[in-house]
């Protein structure tokens, strides 16, 4: 008969849970997961890395449409949608067993079905037959990620209307299409339409696409995405889609002029995610949900004892990264160990577009908001020797101090590379360094990480080389 009683159980197994789940294992506790999709959550198989697999299959297409720049010949330059669809999916699914393994090994049950609470330290699943079966623990951690947001009116029907699930998975290549939502998810699909040739237009309510990002940052990533040939509209909304057979019309009111229509062949809603709440019957406990987000303490727990929730269904930033993070300070605040809560300022956020965008911290407008005598530093990609060398010159590196203190309370990319590039700065600024600190460091010669260098000594009139 199957084990039935746990310490742990943790429902979903995306990022957050399926890191919660082993690093319960791993200090030994006794754990399962409860799965009613696929292992890997929504992030592994239809988001962090399915995508990241397109991009860059029209990152290389990019690369040889512009092989003569190099002083090199490609000839006859061309896609298959279906094949780049079928590379994305092929690395998903690789990721998705390597889930399963890891779990295996670190003794791990996996229980697939949907679960809900069902009173103190109880969880009943329903297994895709509809048979429930009952299941014990001491504790109960909440994992269920989010899903597409929908705006009454522009309903997605995965036909002309597409949420991300039908976007990375085309089964032929629009010649044009319109973006609702200029965040991370729909300037990275804005990207990889337009990379393979589409005609793109992205239309953002706010003022500023990219909208949780410095507006600097962002109006220099709007200029690089604009050059790309992509139609930016801000501080317009989609009122209206009328579909036909071949095209969707599209009416677009702006704050200043007249209502405009455009005809694409598709059209993406990226206009946000929303917690997966329902189901769980939280009702019947002490949980509380505001907003469609589980409120919790920043360690996890809930207004229910024994009750925990992390990752998207526990609030933003909605990112992978942070919900594995907030797993293990989870289940390591259950097992006693000391832990600090989750700063929230401390997590980096990352869009894969072309140029990429990443930054961690304050932005210039929010540090001078608190308050603070603040010192910022600029470093651009043109007066790079590496970025120079790799064609890659359209970036800005950007960095912001307390001026008293000499912390480090922000920092801010655009530009190839900077999503491997931030780490550093997030690093920096979990260790409290100074911009003492910093400036003492010794970068290596050629490469795009000296930016990072030249940014904090232009924060305090010290540039080298701008």
């Amino acid at each position: 008969m199957a084990e039935s009683s746990f310490d742990l159980i943790v429902i979903g197994s995306g990022p957050g849970g399926y890191v919660a789940a082993i690093r319960a294992a791993q200090l030994g506790m006794k754990t399962a997961v409860v799965e009613r999709e696929e292992l890997g959550g929504i992030c592994l198989n239809w988001g962090c890395i399915p995508t990241k697999a397109l991009l860059r299959s029209a990152e290389v297409y990019g690369d040889l449409r512009r092989a003569s720049a190099f002083g090199l010949s490609a000839e006859n330059i061309g896609f298959d949608i279906a094949k780049i669809v079928k590379r994305s999916r092929d690395a998903a699914k690789r990721l998705n067993g390597g889930v399963g393994h890891l779990l295996k090994k670190n003794k791990v049950a996996v229980i697939k079905g949907e679960g809900r609470l069902d009173g103190p330290g109880k969880v009943t699943v329903k297994d895709g037959s509809g048979n429930d079966s009952p299941y014990e623990a001491k504790h109960i951690v909440i994992a269920t990620g989010a899903r597409p947001r929908v705006l009454p009116g522009l309903e997605p029907d995965r036909e002309k209307v597409w949420t991300y699930f039908e976007a990375m998975v085309p089964k032929t290549m629009p010649a044009s299409l319109l973006v609702i939502g200029s965040g991370a998810i729909g300037i990275e699909f804005a990207s990889f339409y337009r990379g393979l040739g589409a005609e793109v237009t992205v239309v953002e309510l706010l003022p500023q696409i990219l909208p949780a990002e410095d507006d600097e940052i962002a109006a220099q990533a709007r200029k690089s995405l604009q050059r790309r040939g992509i139609k930016i509209l801000t501080s317009a909304k989609v009122t209206k889609l009328d579909k036909s057979k071949d095209a969707v019309a599209c009416t677009i009111e702006a704050e200043k002029g007249e209502p405009q229509t455009i005809e694409v062949e598709q059209v993406i809603s990226a206009v946000g995610v929303v917690g997966n709440v329902e189901g769980l019957n939280l009702e019947s406990s002490r949980v509380e949900v505001k907003d469609g987000i589980i409120v919790t303490d920043g360690l996890g727990q809930t207004g229910e004892a024994g009750v925990y929730a992390i990752g998207d269904v526990a609030g933003g930033p909605m990112l992978a990264h942070k919900a594995s993070h907030e797993g293990i300070l989870c289940v390591e605040a259950i097992a006693g160990q000391k832990v600090k809560a989750l700063d929230r300022n401390l997590i980096p956020g990352c869009t894969y577009c072309e140029p990429q965008i990443a930054s961690v911290g304050l932005t210039e407008a929010q540090a001078r908001e608190s308050g603070r005598a603040i010192r910022v530093g600029r470093f651009p990609y043109t007066a790079n020797g590496k970025a120079v060398a790799l064609g890659e010159t359209a970036g800005l590196i950007k960095t912001i101090f307390d001026a008293e203190s000499g912390q480090l309370v922000g920092a801010h990319m655009v530009g190839a590379d900077v999503t491997e590039l931030i780490q550093g700065f997030v690093v920096a600024m979990n260790l409290e360094t100074t911009e003492e600190d910093l400036m003492r460091s010794i970068f290596p010669h050629p490469t795009l990480s000296e930016m990072m260098h030249e940014s904090v000594l232009d924060a305090f009139g010290r540039a080298i080389h701008f």
